[in-house]
């Protein structure tokens, strides 16, 4: 298991670099890429995911079946991971099961020029953290989340999430589920962002789970301080 500091990704991808279907990343992935999405969320302090990305995928409250909070007490965790949303303009619904029904009061990161109104109403259902002036800062996010003991990030998108991240040379490592299937079409990438961020990765494990291979690469190099 990586330390107390640890910013890990996770996502899917077809065989031909597709990171969704019909719009939603789930629809890629099989039973292996599941068993793995549960494990890495066991071992979080906190999740971390873009607004848009809840939205499309349809985000309920994140609670972990009891199995998983008993073997996070017995290993010194939080019963339960923070959940932790970034967004810019907070279009978000307070009232929504993802705030309503959490176990963990939630956090969301945005900026300072976020609308008063909308952060004052998310304000009532969840820990709302400037992490930036007009973008969100993905250092500040991840130094923010250290300061409240959240060192273990688990992000789960997403594609414009991820740009930032590998842009601000933040993550750590990337846990890819490479799908069996050719997906062609118009399908986004796992990352995008502005501008190219190349990030040198090392190949740290490789597992098969049916037709599905389960790849985790690391940082070849340390990520830029946050």
């Amino acid at each position: 298991m990586p330390g107390e500091d640890w910013l890990r990704l996770n996502f899917v991808a077809s065989l031909d670099g597709a990171a969704a279907r019909d719009g939603l990343s789930g629809a890629l992935g099989g039973e292996a890429d599941g068993r793995v999405f549960a494990l890495l969320r066991r071992w979080a302090d906190v999740v971390l995911l873009g607004a848009g990305t809840a939205r499309l995928e349809g985000y309920d409250a994140m609670r972990l079946p009891d199995q998983a909070a008993r073997w996070r007490t017995a290993h010194g965790l939080a019963a339960q991971p923070v959940f932790a949303l970034v967004s810019r303009r907070l279009e978000l619904d307070p009232a929504a099961a993802l705030f309503a029904e959490a176990p963990v009061r939630p956090l969301v990161l945005t900026v300072a020029e976020a609308p008063a109104t909308r952060r004052a109403a998310l304000s009532e259902v969840a820990d709302v953290l400037v992490a930036g002036e007009d973008e969100v800062d993905p250092r500040t996010v991840r130094a923010l989340l250290r300061e409240r003991g959240l060192g273990r990030i688990h992000c789960e998108g997403g594609p414009t999430l991820l740009g930032a991240l590998l842009e601000a040379g933040v993550v750590d490592e990337l846990c890819l589920t490479l799908a069996a299937t050719l997906e062609a079409g118009s399908a986004p990438r796992i990352a995008h962002s502005p501008q190219a961020a190349p990030t040198a990765m090392q190949l740290a494990g490789v597992l098969r789970g049916g037709e599905e291979l389960l790849l985790r690469y690391t940082r070849a190099a340390p990520p830029a301080s946050a």
